[in-house]
């Protein structure tokens, strides 16, 4: 299919639901937000020359005469770096442009050493695409992607390591990035805080960017305005190189406000590029924002277009794995689970993966109870990546197998879980030793009943014009039996005993 001529029709006009809006002292407001997210490429090597991208490495020790911009250095384009672009493209439902160029940006940084960047701008390498966000309230919004380019990185200035001077490492010039580029689509913090997981999982799943935010592999430019609920655009303010998700939603909420502020007050908003200052939860004003005519694009006259094959995106597109919205229609045809968990599973592959392995000719719902409600909470609680877990996804598939086979109840399949997560095992082995298997003796649970009854006898009277006080019998008999008993039967004797059948 040739999807160079493909033209996606999106809407500008679509208003945020009423509680996403902000109430102002003249009435509502409407945040409108469009992301420009630059994501480094997984490659051994740097855009334009063979120097390594090893991260942590000591400063300017990964840079050849092409990074440092010598005289006469001519750049080489990295057919992987080109490859990986595509790959991203196409897992963005995009269209993939057969040829593009690449331009010069003209601007100076200090540790821009060529005083300008290689960058695209008019024929980008990927055009318009799309990402859906599945939010928590089951609404699915579709966030238009605009553009997608190659770029290489600059190089990083530091500032802290002397109290007089600045000190530059080059370690980073040249290192390939795609910038992606959205609509103003997002119309609330939450919204931006979806969109850029959305998009990490995807480039993880693809294998294009590791997208570890805490490296700088991924970072954000925010671009906020408000305006009146579907009215025209607002001016915006660029809020740069937002390095957290969280730290994008604080940055978002801020900005807003403080242009709703000033509209308010009758003033008007300057264009200009923020900064996000972590430590107060607040934006402050970097420089005037720069139009594209600033930075005197021009081709680059050291390199020819990228004029791609046809095979080579057929052949990326055959390779590509399933991607998260597409597990996540599989998870809730073939497992029956809902949205909400089929979302929270896929969110991360290896999550998605150990869910797989557990749910494997098990019943999936409780498998996928296990894993969102134990596993993922004890993770969270710990600290831990899923790669981490001390409960392998077999040791969680056997205390299930436990639970559908009446040996233990859910109450001991928890604590048999803490045992296994705190001291390791095999949980059939650990029930025989522990003495863990639940109580189906029919008799002694009936004696145990028996003995709670008696010992309540006010209770028993009031449970039969109050037939809820059922349950607190059932507690009282798994209190007894140490949680051993089958709950199923106390349940059935405790109602038999109290009249209540």
């Amino acid at each position: 299919m040739n999807r160079t001529e493909k033209k996606r029709e999106y809407s500008d006009v679509r208003v945020a639901k009423a509680e996403s809006l902000i109430k102002g002292a003249t009435g509502d407001w409407e945040i409108v937000i469009g992301m420009e997210v630059h994501a480094q490429v997984t490659s051994e090597s740097k855009l334009f020359s063979g120097s390594a991208t090893r991260f942590g490495a000591a400063p300017n020790s990964q840079v050849s005469l092409v990074d440092a911009a010598m005289p006469g250095m001519l750049p080489v384009i990295n057919a992987e770096c080109v490859r990986q672009a595509v790959r991203t493209g196409l897992g963005l439902r995009a269209v993939i442009n057969r040829r593009s160029v690449f331009d010069r940006k003209n601007y100076f940084y200090p540790d821009l050493p060529q005083g300008y960047q290689i960058s695209q701008y008019k024929y980008p390498i990927v055009g318009e695409g799309e990402i859906v966000l599945d939010m928590l309230d089951g609404e699915r919004i579709v966030v238009g992607i605009e553009r997608l380019h190659l770029e290489q990185d600059a190089g990083k200035s530091v500032h802290d390591q002397h109290p007089t001077m600045s000190f530059v490492d080059l370690n980073r010039s040249g290192v390939a990035l795609m910038e992606i580029v959205s609509r103003p689509d997002l119309r609330s913090a939450e919204e931006a805080r979806v969109y850029l997981s959305k998009l990490r999982t995807i480039l993880r799943y693809l294998g294009t960017s590791d997208a570890d935010m805490e490296k700088g592999n991924l970072r954000a430019d925010v671009n906020v305005s408000v305006r009146r609920p579907g009215g025209p655009l607002g001016t915006r303010c660029e809020i740069k190189n937002v390095n957290s998700i969280r730290f994008a939603g604080q940055a978002i909420e801020y900005e807003a406000r403080r242009q709703i502020a000033i509209l308010e007050d009758g003033g008007s908003i300057d264009q200009e590029t923020r900064l996000f200052d972590a430590r107060t939860g607040e934006t402050r004003s970097m420089r005037s924002k720069e139009e594209a005519h600033d930075y005197r694009y021009f081709p680059d006259p050291d390199l020819l277009p990228l004029v791609l094959d046809e095979s080579m995106i057929a052949e990326l597109q055959t390779g590509l794995p399933e991607l998260p919205d597409d597990k996540r229609t599989r998870f809730i045809k073939d497992f029956g689970l809902s949205g909400y968990d089929a979302s929270i599973l896929v969110a991360d592959q290896d999550s998605a993966d150990f869910f797989e392995e557990v749910a494997q000719e098990r019943d999936a719902k409780l498998a996928a109870n296990w894993v969102i409600n134990e596993l993922f909470g004890r993770l969270n609680k710990d600290g831990l990546s899923i790669s981490e877990s001390p409960v392998s996804a077999a040791a969680l598939g056997t205390i299930i197998d436990l639970i559908s086979e009446a040996v233990i109840s859910g109450k001991i399949a928890k604590d048999l879980f803490e045992i296994v997560w705190t001291e390791g095992g095999e949980p059939r082995a650990l029930v025989e030793a522990r003495g863990l298997k639940q109580v189906t003796d029919t008799g002694a649970i009936e004696a145990a009943v028996a003995a709670v009854v008696e010992a309540n006898p006010e209770k028993a009277a009031q449970a039969l014009a109050k037939p809820t006080l059922a349950g607190w019998f059932v507690g009282q008999v798994m209190k007894a039996t140490g949680g051993k008993a089958n709950p199923q039967v106390v349940n059935a004797l405790v109602k038999a005993r109290l009249g209540l059948e």
